[in-house]
């Protein structure tokens, strides 16, 4: 191996990896990740040669990361650095695969509990909110509220994404509220979908986004944050005299009063643009799990009656 090669870090080889293959090719979301994960490196083992990393050095890396992080954490992790590793096996700077039978480990997850309203808790905050007669976060929180939409997607929406004639609401891009203050494209290939939307929808915004551009957000027309709006959401929640949510949780809430309507999983997740069913039922969990009990008990019932 060349000697030059023996010296450079795999701290060094990583940001340099990540500078070469990843800017300006990843979503700036994603590149953060593989930046987040530099820093782990920088702080677990910065002096650590690239050319020095085996399947125990490497273990042992993810095992000290692993003490502060869950084990889901710790496996996106481990892809972000696998990925370079691969390619410093490629260019000779490693000469096994350190990866190889890789053990993630991780602390045991903090019980997220999910916030969302019930049906008549939405039903209370709806009609307390300060509809005008134009757009603002009033009515940006019944748009999410009715469709389950994330909030990077409802405030790119354009008078041109809805089709009154056919009821449907057309999801086909984001507005990066974080940085640039433009455009940009959905958090991933599902997430383009069209949504249809109930009459009442159809009927409030025909009439609140006539006379728009057709092709300009019409929530934005200055700087707007995530939590302005949820600043916005949180007094709408106290005058209503409900528990408070976030904007999040307004997603969390059409996708909960769906699935206890008894829409499909499959259709759910669909409507919420999630990549794979796999996504919606880990995320609502609790809730498919309540809706299976309440099903064998229906069964159970059934089947005593057939005497």
């Amino acid at each position: 191996m060349n000697k030059k090669r023996t010296k450079i870090t795999f701290y060094e080889y990583y940001e340099n990896w990540i500078k070469i293959y990843k800017e300006g090719a990843v979503r700036k979301v994603t590149l953060k990740k593989y930046l987040l994960a530099l820093t782990w490196v920088k702080k677990l083992a910065k002096n650590l040669k690239i050319s020095e990393i085996d399947r125990i050095c490497y273990q042992t890396l993810l095992n000290e990361f692993a003490k502060t992080h869950e084990r889901q954490t710790t496996m996106d992790f481990h892809r972000q650095l696998k990925s370079a590793i691969l390619d410093a096996i490629e260019e000779g700077y490693i000469e096994k695969d350190p990866t190889w039978k890789v053990i993630i480990k991780g602390v045991n997850p903090k019980v997220k509990k999910i916030k969302y309203l019930n049906q008549y808790e939405l039903h209370t905050l709806l009609k307390t909110l300060h509809l005008k007669d134009k757009p603002n976060m009033d009515w940006l929180i019944l748009l999410i509220a009715k469709t389950g939409i994330r909030f990077s997607e409802a405030i790119a929406l354009t008078p041109e994404d809805f089709d009154f004639a056919k009821q449907t609401l057309s999801i086909n891009k984001t507005w990066d509220y974080k940085d640039s203050g433009t455009f940009q494209p959905t958090k991933n290939k599902s997430s383009v979908r069209k949504i249809q939307i109930d009459w009442m929808v159809v009927s409030q915004f025909s009439n609140l986004i006539k006379d728009l551009p057709p092709d300009k957000p019409f929530f934005i027309n200055k700087h707007i944050y995530n939590s302005t709006a949820n600043e916005v959401l949180k007094r709408r929640c106290l005058e209503a005299k409900i528990p408070v949510i976030s904007i999040h949780g307004l997603r969390h809430t059409h996708a909960s009063l769906l699935l206890f309507a008894g829409v499909s999983v499959a259709s759910v997740a669909k409507r919420l643009g999630h990549s794979s069913m796999s996504t919606t039922q880990k995320v609502y969990l609790h809730i498919i799990q309540e809706l299976e009990n309440k099903d064998i008990d229906l069964v159970m019932r059934s089947l005593a009656g057939l005497v």
